[in-house]
């Protein structure tokens, strides 16, 4: 059940300081692949988008690899490994192979990780305990576990806002599920900002624009819809005219990412084996591009993008990443690489 959840983290696309920010370095992709029990490593190459293996690639994990994560720094990256109860953390190296370093207990059932854009605290999503563990960040990657704060529902996804004072988790429930705004304070959870309807039952898939003016959320089926929010200046949720949005091809969306500029939405749909494609108004709300959906393999779950947004990376129920170009929001087949097992959750470093 694990390896299709839905709505796991949206991986954050952070920059190398050590490689430089030219389209024509390479970028290494992580991926988490639970029911192998092991991490993926790949090299993208920035001018074609085509994935290579590396040497030490796939790389022993703990049990259940579900979600992956890497360090603004990019000198390391962390896995909570659901069925252990623990997060690991690795360093990376120049080349992008990793080495194994501490193994931190977690919370019951880690299934979900975000990060602050500083680097300072990480954040975990425990499906156990319907709770959220936070650990600090060390100079060298190591965790120390700050608190635990419950939630009262399972968390489906987590997402921190641009500033990092306020933390979104989403959470199911009939007849429509909510997204919970924290106030966050030093890595703690100190209030609740509100609670806000994501108009339908099952929000999965969790992302906030480019701006950070506006959030958006994927309700699963039967709901089949995007939830379409304002982000007020204290962390509040205020639905865009025409939210949710009913998907017409898109069946059961798991996951969703917004391309670098702000212009180009998509969104997994696990249901239809395709990615449906919109284009972001100025006030944020979303329409289908003129070619809306374009076919994936069995099941794609898991969305990421390169940081110069050339090309968008799906995990699919397959075994396997497939990878496609974007030119003017539209996607092009680039390759698909089969990892062996199925992945739940993917990184990318630049």
């Amino acid at each position: 059940m694990l390896k299709k959840a839905a709505g796991f983290l949206l991986v954050c696309v952070l920059t190398v300081p050590w490689m430089g920010c030219a389209d024509t370095v390479s970028h290494f992709v992580y991926a988490a692949l639970p029911s192998s029990d092991e991490i993926g490593i790949y090299r993208e190459d920035p001018h074609s988008g085509v994935l290579t293996q590396l040497a030490d690639s796939p790389y022993g994990a703990g049990n259940a690899a579900e979600s992956v994560i890497v360090h603004p720094s990019n000198k390391f990256m962390f896995v909570s490994n659901a069925a252990d109860n623990t997060v690991a953390n690795y360093s990376i190296a120049s080349n992008g192979e990793i080495s194994a370093g501490t193994i931190t207990t977690a919370g019951s059932t880690p299934a979900i990780l975000a990060m602050d854009s500083a680097g300072a605290f990480l954040y975990e999503g425990d499906w156990g305990s319907n709770s959220i563990t936070v650990y600090s960040i060390g100079s060298s990657g190591q965790l120390a576990q700050t608190a635990t704060f419950p939630v009262g529902v399972r968390p489906l996804n987590l997402k921190l806002n641009s500033s990092g004072n306020v933390l979104y988790v989403t959470g199911a429930s009939q007849p429509t599920g909510y997204i919970l705004a924290f106030a966050v304070s030093g890595g703690k959870l100190q209030s609740v900002v509100g609670t806000f309807s994501s108009g339908g039952a099952s929000p999965y898939g969790l992302t906030i624009d480019p701006s950070g003016k506006h959030l958006y959320v994927t309700n699963g089926a039967p709901d089949n819809s995007i939830g379409e929010f304002n982000i007020g200046t204290d962390g509040t949720l205020a639905p865009i005219a025409g939210s949710p949005l009913g998907q017409t091809n898109g069946i059961n969306p798991l996951s969703v990412i917004i391309e670098p500029s702000g212009t180009y939405m998509y969104v997994a749909d696990e249901g239809s084996n395709n990615i449906s494609a919109y284009t972001i108004a100025s006030d944020g709300s979303v329409s289908p591009l003129a070619t809306p959906n374009f076919t994936t393999g069995t099941q794609p779950s898991f969305l990421a993008m390169d940081p110069n947004g050339k090309y968008l990376l799906v995990a699919t129920q397959s075994g396997g990443i497939e990878v496609f170009s974007l030119s003017s929001g539209n996607l092009d087949v680039v390759m698909t690489f089969n990892t062996g097992s199925n992945a739940s959750s993917l990184a990318v470093t630049q």
